[in-house]
C-alpha cells in the first residue's frame, strides 16, 4: 500500500486546522503579524495547491498570502498570546 495515498484523507481532514493555526503568525505590531500572515499563508497554499491539485501551487501561494496577510493584520498583541517562553 501506497503510504502517502493512505495518509490523504488524515491530511485532508488535518490541514484546514493546521494552517488556520499557523496563519495567526506572531508579531509586536501589525505590520508584523501581516507580514507573518502573509509568508506563512503563502508556504501553506503553495503546499496545499501542490498537493491536492486543481489550482496549483502558485495560485495556492497567491490565496494563502491574502488570507494568511489579512488574518495576521486583523490580529492583535491581545488575540496571540504563547504565553511565557519555556526558557524563562
Amino acid at each position: 500500500m501506497n503510504t502517502s495515498i493512505a495518509l490523504r484523507p488524515l491530511l485532508r481532514k488535518t490541514a484546514p486546522f493546521l494552517i488556520i493555526g499557523l496563519l495567526a503568525a506572531c508579531g509586536n505590531s501589525t505590520q508584523d503579524r501581516a507580514a507573518g500572515g502573509a509568508g506563512v499563508g503563502a508556504a501553506s497554499g503553495a503546499a496545499v495547491g501542490a498537493l491536492f491539485g486543481g489550482i496549483g501551487a502558485i495560485p495556492g501561494a497567491l490565496i494563502g498570502a491574502g488570507v494568511g496577510g489579512a488574518t495576521g493584520a486583523v490580529t492583535d498583541s491581545d488575540d496571540v498570546n504563547l504565553g511565557d517562553p519555556i526558557w524563562r
